[in-house]
């Protein structure tokens, strides 16, 4: 028997099935975040093996059971490996099922954290997550300290006012803007939006948020049986997380702003104001800015750039995000908000 790795193109729908029908034997299903999928297959041609990864995350594991005992799962984690290291990606993270974790353990990969019944983070440093909130650590100030994470895709006067209240009310703020780059307006123009539109606020510190600080892009959906669960799920893995960050920081409370008509919002939060007393910390949700009755929102945001309504934006960003929106440097992205079929989050 000469079984052969190989890779899996998108394109092709009738090895796709067969991965899908693999996942399904493990109760699995196949994430939507995938950009590598790879498979060992039989002399038959038939797939018997299987694994994907998305950035540097691994994923969506299976092995056929008339096979498994075998090290090909082995062989899938070593390829999946070698692929990301020819992508110059070297800090990987693995999502699994507890019943996994020693495999992985075996392989060099470090649990950081788990959701009982549920689901395993792990990576392949020893000590990346503790050095993470080491240099945290450093930038630990006297007084009171809040944290603060945000997409700001982009970053509205709703950012803003939600900042600025948290400012108002602790001696320091920790404002994290999520790193991974799976939104229409990429993270290095995040990341300058959110810098000048809180520029003049003394005691706020901006931190990119790494891969600890868990976005829904890096979450995998894929062992979880329906959307809420998936919510739940990646919130009390991220707050799991979260709790050794804010200890790092001194933080006591962590702001969000209330999202009314988003149920992956609206679900986060109280799973936030359940879990976070229970760690010792105070959840602040915090009422949307509105403006002529209506919440402002990135999301109402990218909708206006999309149908062409530019000019009404304005009244909805600082003047720093209006200023970048006039700039030869923002073609590319509106050109991409205007072409997406999704501009808005429900």
């Amino acid at each position: 028997m000469s079984d052969t790795i190989e890779s899996i193109r998108p394109q092709d729908a009738r090895t796709r099935r067969q991965v899908d029908t693999l996942l399904q034997q493990e109760g699995i299903r196949r994430d939507a975040n995938l950009d590598y999928t790879c498979g060992i297959f039989d002399d038959d041609g038939r797939l018997v093996a299987t694994g994907s990864c998305f950035g540097a995350t691994l994923r969506c594991f299976a092995v056929d059971r008339s096979r498994q005992g075998e090290g090909l799962l082995n062989q899938v984690i070593t390829h999946l490996m070698e692929y990301e290291a020819e992508r110059g990606l070297f800090h990987l993270f693995v999502y699994t099922k507890l019943q996994s974790v020693r495999f992985f353990r075996d392989l060099g990969f470090h649990e950081i954290a788990r959701v009982e019944n549920t689901l395993s983070f792990l990576e392949n440093r020893p000590r990346g997550f503790r050095d993470f909130c080491a240099a945290l650590e450093k930038e630990r100030r006297p007084g009171t300290a809040a944290v603060l994470v945000m997409n700001a895709n982009p970053f509205t006067l709703g950012h803003r006012y939600l900042v600025e209240k948290a400012a108002a009310e602790n001696d320091t703020v920790h404002l994290f803007v999520l790193e991974e780059d799976a939104s229409l307006v990429p993270f290095a123009v995040r990341w300058q939006l959110v810098k000048e539109g809180t520029v003049d606020l003394g005691n706020v510190v901006l931190h990119r948020s790494g891969p600890y600080i868990i976005s829904s892009a890096t979450f995998p959906s894929y062992f979880l049986k329906d959307e809420a669960s998936v919510i739940e799920g990646h919130a009390r893995l991220d707050l799991t997380l979260f709790r050794s960050i804010a200890r790092a920081l001194g933080a006591t409370r962590r702001y969000v702003g209330e999202e009314p008509t988003s149920q992956v919002t609206g679900l986060y939060n109280t799973v936030m104001t359940r879990e976070l007393p229970a760690m010792g910390l105070e959840c602040v949700v915090v009422p949307r800015l509105t403006k002529g009755g209506s919440a402002v929102s990135a999301s109402t945001v990218r909708r206006l750039i999309h149908d062409g309504q530019l000019d009404a934006v304005r009244p909805l960003v600082p003047e720093s995000t209006w200023n970048w929106l006039l700039s030869p440097q923002s073609a590319p992205v509106l050109q991409a908000i205007r072409a997406s079929g999704e501009v808005v989050h429900y």
